[in-house]
């Protein structure tokens, strides 16, 4: 064994990397005991996530091993020093997003993914966040790495120096060397394909599948994914033909209502009354606002302004978002684009300039654009693509910060909700007869749940809690349209009030239909009071809806539905993507895909129950589908408007 002792620096970094891994799955297993022990043979989170880890750590060893045994006796200081330096640094971040891995899970029921990623881009708001709300976790976190960093400036030659050794002995000792961690790294010798997220998936309870992974792993996967936007061939393939006719069986526009070749879904939308000035259109995006918050949904008494309100128009009881993210949120009540397993386009690289939104349809119209927004507005790229999309006007927190006036409440992500609409309304007073389109996106009910004292009855004791967030919001929407009546852009706007997503999407089905159930309400001209729209609809038929009520013919290229145009026999749909799971829903049934695996089918009893079927095959084609019909769009450049 002394003759192997040069090893030792592979040994030491797989061992410990092992159980860095194994322990942070353990602790992770009794923080979520009570809804993994529902799986059955939820135990196999261990074995798999041995086998996970050790993918992992020999694709890392790969690297120290040939240094070990090629460099000759002359370099090891070098070497030594190499193995120290990059031992500790994968070793550390490994460790680091383990201990994030916690509190990552409880907010969005799986392991770190693209999602930490982005957050890492905005240093100032999430340490913010992360200061006023998990002050505990960072403290304990800090306290683990300091300790670990005096262990490797102690111990760091001990644990991973080489040592001289016979350099002919290495060169017959490394093809061992390299099968052992080949064969870890492929975890098989006869799959063609090396072994994937997908090989860990056992149950249909994502969070517990996610177990069975690392949480570097997971990052470094979303990391490596970034280059495949746009991809769809984890689900399957089709025929682009074939994908671009299934989409349009569940369109309003018939078969010979389509206008141009080149651009497949583009089409001429008709209003529901022609109008000889067109209203104006104000959307009131509100962060994280689940249905399970809003008291004429059956959720928690969060929202009386709501639900007064929303009896003065057209309210949605059966609507549903497409993600869990502002900006998945944003694509889809903006430019009507399908989900896909790909980041939302507000973020892509393709879709910054010239990409399909109702800006830049109704900045055609001679509308004038804007965004408004209480907190930056370059936060998840909005302000990017939002200026090359059809947005002239784009007023954020710097706008607020410079115009000299006072203010209610600034926080973490910005100014209050009732800040933002203070403002919103003095912009629209200021548009006169000119019709203008508006998208407001709110910032007060997001961790860490900041808002002005005074203005609530607090639902919770403790004031910084999700429900007296919620309630603020809810507060700052009943400000707004009580400034708004009073002002004669009023009665010649829609409104629409609609959540993003919701707070927390968790569940122990494979997607947690019931978390992706959201408010809508539209008021204005035109539109009937105390209406109820019933049908399950999706979050991307509300923008084609929306311009119905305008006065005025659109050509798009949004494949949702006007549902005041659909017709009453046609069965409800909704797409949801859930990470890198995407759900087809048509009324009752829903088919589930997964990277790499076959899709699933579930009859809907309820949205927190789920029974397996077995799968329509044409079901299943229509939710690939539209799937692969996202990413060649969004490949293609082929959702846009004709050019001028």
């Amino acid at each position: 064994m002394k003759k192997l002792s040069f090893l030792k620096p592979i040994f030491n970094f797989i061992t410990i990397g092992l159980l860095i891994t194994t322990l942070s799955r353990i602790f992770l297993f009794f923080i979520f005991k009570d809804r993994v022990v529902e799986t059955p043979d939820f135990w196999y989170i261990f074995p798999i996530g041995l086998r996970m880890d050790l993918i992992l750590l020999c694709y890392l060893s790969f690297l120290p091993a040939a240094l070990i045994t090629f460099l000759p006796n002359k370099w090891l200081k070098f070497t030594n020093s190499f193995l120290v330096i990059y031992s500790f640094l994968f070793l550390f971040l490994i460790l680091f997003v383990e201990l994030a891995s916690p509190d990552f899970v409880k907010q969005y029921d799986t392991r770190p993914n693209r999602i930490f990623l982005d957050y890492l881009i905005y240093p100032k708001e999430v340490v913010g966040m992360l200061l006023k709300g998990y002050l505990v976790s960072i403290i304990i976190t800090f306290l683990i790495i300091i300790g670990v960093l005096y262990l490797a400036f102690k111990k760091g030659k001990k644990f991973f120096y080489t040592t001289s050794a016979d350099y002919k002995f290495k060169l017959m000792v490394f093809p061992l060397v390299a099968f052992l961690l080949f064969f870890g790294a492929r975890s098989s010798l006869t799959s063609k394909r090396p072994i994937n997220a997908s090989n860990a998936v056992f149950s249909t309870d994502q969070l517990t599948n996610t177990l069975g992974l690392n949480s570097f792993y997971t990052v470094a996967y979303a990391a490596y994914s970034i280059k495949n936007e746009g991809n769809t061939k984890m689900y399957g393939k089709m025929d682009e033909a074939e994908a671009i006719a299934r989409v349009k069986k569940y369109m309003v526009a018939g078969p010979g209502g389509f206008t141009a070749a080149d651009i497949p879904f583009l089409h001429v939308q008709q209003p529901d009354s022609v109008m000889k000035k067109p209203y104006n259109l104000v959307i009131f995006l509100q962060e994280s606002l689940g249905a399970e918050y809003v008291g004429i949904l059956g959720g928690k008494k969060l929202t009386p302004e709501f639900d007064k309100l929303s009896k003065e128009g057209l309210l949605f009881t059966n609507l549903y978002c497409t993600g869990t993210r502002s900006v998945r949120g944003i694509e889809a009540v903006v430019t009507g684009f399908l989900p896909s397993p790909s980041e939302s386009v507000v973020k892509l690289p393709n879709s910054q300039q010239g990409f399909f939104t109702l800006a830049a349809a109704l900045k055609e119209k001679g509308f004038d654009t804007s965004f408004i927004y209480g907190g930056m507005a370059n936060f998840d790229n909005m302000a990017s693509f939002f200026n090359g999309n059809g947005f002239q006007d784009i007023v954020d927190q710097d706008d607020f910060d410079s115009d000299g006036k006072k203010y209610a409440f600034k926080g973490t992500w910005g100014y209050s909700d009732e800040d933002l609409v203070t403002k919103a309304n003095e912009y629209f007073k200021s548009k006169g007869d000119k019709p203008f389109f508006s998208l407001m996106f709110s910032t007060s009910n997001h961790e860490p749940f900041e808002y002005p004292a005074g203005r609530i009855k607090p639902y919770d004791k403790k004031a910084a809690t999700v429900n007296n967030a919620m309630k603020y919001a809810d507060f700052s929407i009943g400000k707004f349209f009580e400034m708004a009546k009073k002002e004669a852009y009023f009665k010649n706007t829609i409104f629409i009030v609609i959540a993003d997503h919701n707070t927390r999407t968790y569940g122990k089905n494979l997607v947690p239909i019931n978390k992706f159930h959201i408010p809508a309400f539209i008021m204005g001209p035109n539109v009937p009071k105390g209406a109820v729209y019933s049908k399950l609809a999706s979050q991307i038929d509300i923008p084609p809806t929306l311009l119905s009520y305008l006065g005025i013919p659109f050509e798009t290229p949004m494949v949702g539905r006007n549902l005041n145009q659909l017709d009453p026999k046609t069965q409800g749909r909704s797409i949801m993507q859930f990470n890198d799971i995407n759900a087809f829903r048509v009324e009752n049934q829903v088919v589930i895909m997964q990277p790499n695996l076959k899709p699933l089918q579930f009859e809907i009893k309820n949205d927190t129950t789920l029974v397996p079927v077995k799968l329509n095959e044409e079901l299943a084609k229509d939710a690939l589908a539209h799937v692969v019909t996202a990413g060649n769009l969004y490949l293609e450049g082929k959702y846009k408007l004709r050019r001028k």
